[in-house]
């Protein structure tokens, strides 16, 4: 089968293209002729390394020119390369590949990673929408996005190519550590982790939190923490390309996100073994099922957040039972999972389109 993914561009610190990239590499790995339209970037090696020829093609809509430069782009593209299937990943993507997808005939994909925002319903378009949870499926059918087209695939990191040559070892963090990583903005609710941790600190003296990642309130975050009593135990590390040593030096990860459909990060930490809690919304709560690992608590707590980490902190006992729980069923989260229920997807729609 021959595949032609689209998304704006591959640039690393991004979760939808990673998600994209990883598929890719995967279906290559499975024997089909994969192909990547986008405006380049980080990942473009990677892609060539793993049997998947990337095009730079334009991805815009900041006017209606830019626009339909990029549609015709895309349409040229498909007719030269005549694919069995379009899979959009991102909404500009999902407008370029819909007037591709009826220039040509090629049946359109799109997959949904950020329903949260209000453009997200323009994934409506393919012929097949997939939500990367059952959450997120749900949100579009909400939305009025007709049920029949919608499918969900939940995210999977385990052995993917984008991490293969990451490290296990190498890191040193003192300990207990507790980890985040994730972009440094609202969205992921870090104020609320700072406030929790400040309240954990007073009462655990060798408790430290790992911050990872960056973003536009960075230098907010890192004003806030300076305030606080335990400030020195706060270390912000900024972004880091190789995560898995850092995850693998943890003992607990915290995810405290107000909005996340499905983190791919969760099942990064989950396979290195780090007791798990989390906000209980979108994706997440699927996430964690699986193996029955983790801790939820109500986004925007940081009292909750706080008890819920004081809990494992003052319990070993419980901090390595929740570190055995993470890897329960952790080969759900396995890459080929991901393509083969993707797969199955293309092939059903294909046959109903004949």
């Amino acid at each position: 089968m021959r595949v032609l993914h689209v998304s704006n561009h591959v640039i690393f610190a991004n979760g939808n293209v990673h998600a994209a990239v990883d598929l890719a590499c995967a279906q290559s790995a499975q024997g089909y002729e994969v192909h990547y339209a986008s405006q380049g970037g980080d990942y473009e090696t990677l892609l060539a390394d793993n049997g998947v020829t990337h095009h730079r093609v334009r991805q815009s809509v900041k006017s209606p020119l830019n626009l339909a430069r990029s549609t015709l782009d895309l349409v040229r593209l498909t007719r030269k390369l005549k694919p069995d299937i379009l899979h959009a990943h991102m909404m500009t993507g999902a407008l370029t590949g819909k007037a591709a997808s009826l220039a040509s005939g090629v049946p359109l994909v799109t997959t949904v990673h950020n329903a949260f925002d209000g453009h997200a319903i323009l994934m409506g378009l393919g012929d097949r929408v997939i939500g990367v949870s059952k959450a997120v499926a749900q949100n579009m059918i909400g939305r009025g996005v007709d049920a029949k087209k919608v499918v969900s695939v939940l995210n999977g990191t385990r052995n993917v190519a984008r991490r293969k040559d990451e490290p296990v070892e190498g890191v040193t963090l003192n300990h207990p550590a507790i980890m985040t990583i994730c972009g440094l903005h609202d969205r992921k609710g870090i104020r609320y982790l700072l406030k929790a941790f400040d309240a954990v600190s007073k009462t655990q003296p060798d408790a430290h939190l790992y911050i990872l990642g960056d973003g536009p309130h960075a230098d907010q975050y890192k004003a806030i923490a300076a305030e606080f009593e335990h400030a020195s135990r706060i270390h912000f590390l900024g972004m880091i390309r190789k995560t898995r040593p850092y995850l693998a030096a943890a003992d607990i990860f915290v995810l405290t996100s107000l909005q996340d459909p499905c983190p791919l990060v969760i099942p990064e930490a989950r396979e290195q073994g780090c007791a798990i809690v989390a906000s209980d919304v979108d994706g997440i709560p699927e996430m964690l099922s699986v193996g029955n690992a983790g801790h939820l608590v109500p986004p925007a707590d940081p009292d909750a957040l706080a008890t819920a980490l004081l809990a494992l902190l003052s319990d070993p006992d419980l901090l390595a039972a929740q570190r055995e729980a993470s890897l329960k069923g952790i080969e759900y989260f396995d890459i080929e999972r991901v393509t083969l229920q993707t797969g199955q997807i293309y092939k059903d729609l294909t046959a109903s389109k004949r």
